[in-house]
């Protein structure tokens, strides 16, 4: 299938930008039932998730993780070169290092904002703009972003100018009438099925670029936020970032080729994307279900009150794997000496480990099964 999405219009200023035409275009739907079939596929996944991560015990600290995995990954599409470890340390405020996992709290931010957000207030372009707003404010950025505000001018993707871009958005005039029909799709929950509109929700909006930047992200964080706003999941655990920074220079190559029309590759690889990610979470939350309850029952083997504490400690490792005394001594209000002793007795009984290359006065110990049973060795 081959759909008129934008056409190339020259400008006054020497260089073509892509105008989309009305949005949706006829027959933007008319996928083969291959394609169908995998939606459907994917649809079933993502149903089989949410059963699954519904019974996960403190469902809320798990979701923290997934939330720093899709910031990580989307942060490094756009060039970040933190880590996950990196964003979580200085959440923790264990490094004190100024560093670009801002660009992956900003993200976080903007998401969590999103999805309160979301629960009182239609999806809108108003609603966009305010998660952009979250997400750019005080944020890096490669230039003045003008957060929570669509642009005034053009803006390009590659080249140095519009006229030896790789790609050229619509000139304000366009994008806004570009954007109001996108609105109008973003309140249509009839015309085609959820996943399937969610994918081309994404790449319309890549496609109209209405941001000085921070597009990239703000559309990632448009999927999740679809997802839980129209009921697919209770709780926002499917995130695609990852998939999409593993397969990035397909992901550009893919949201491309929907500029010029092929719609249909393009949902063939979103929708690849959410059934290899629903899998890929399904098997992490069993896998943290099973960890859970074999340190938990190694904690409540030892006397009641270091059982206590222990427990205590193990609840708070999965929404923080990475702590160092100060921190321990928060969260129980012991000594330093009492807060390092329950540290060995962790480290000895194999959930806590030492962060390599630690000396010195205030050591960091990471939750490392935990944290290999999202990230793996990727991300240290």
């Amino acid at each position: 299938m081959n759909v008129e999405i934008t056409r190339k219009v020259q400008q006054s200023q020497g260089f073509a930008a892509s105008v989309p035409h009305p949005f949706p275009p006829k027959g933007v739907f008319a996928f083969e039932q291959k394609l169908l079939n995998k939606a459907a596929e994917a649809d079933r996944l993502v149903g089989k998730l949410d059963g699954i991560t519904q019974i996960l015990p403190d469902i809320d600290f798990f979701l923290k993780m997934y939330i720093r995995k899709d910031a990580t990954s989307s942060a490094q599409i756009e060039g970040t070169r933190a880590t996950i470890i990196d964003a979580i340390e200085m959440e923790a405020k264990i490094d004190g290092k100024q560093s670009d996992a801002q660009d992956i709290l900003f993200y976080i931010k903007a998401l969590n904002y999103g999805i309160k957000r979301i629960d009182e207030f239609p999806m809108s372009l108003r609603f966009i703009r305010e998660v952009h707003s979250k997400l750019m404010t005080g944020a890096r950025s490669t230039h003045f972003s003008d957060p929570g505000e669509f642009r005034h001018s053009q803006n390009w993707i590659g080249g140095t100018t519009p006229a030896d871009a790789s790609f050229v958005p619509p000139p304000v005039g366009n994008m806004n009438e570009a954007l109001n029909n996108f609105e109008k799709f973003l309140y249509d929950e009839e015309s085609t099925l959820p996943l399937i509109q969610i994918g081309i929700i994404h790449s319309q909006f890549e496609t109209i670029h209405p941001f000085l930047d921070g597009n990239g992200r703000t559309g990632r964080l448009l999927i999740t936020l679809l997802l839980y706003k129209r009921g697919l999941l209770e709780h926002p655990v499917l995130f695609l970032s990852s998939y999409f920074k593993k397969h990035q220079k397909v992901y550009y190559d893919k949201l491309d080729g929907y500029h010029n029309g092929k719609v249909d590759e393009w949902m063939d690889f979103f929708l690849g994307g959410v059934i290899e990610t629903a899998n890929e979470a399904i098997a992490v939350s069993k896998k943290i279900r099973k960890l859970r309850d074999d340190d938990m029952a190694k904690l409540l083997a030892l006397a009641k009150r270091e059982s206590e504490s222990g427990v205590l400690v193990l609840s708070k490792l999965y929404a923080n794997p990475i702590v160092n005394t100060r921190i321990i001594m928060q969260w129980t209000g012991f000594s330093r000496v009492g807060a390092q002793k329950l540290i060995n007795r962790f480290v000895k009984m194999n959930i806590l480990k030492m962060a390599d290359n630690e000396d010195g006065y205030d050591r960091k110990y990471r939750y490392e099964k935990y944290l290999d049973s999202f990230f793996g060795i990727d991300n240290e």
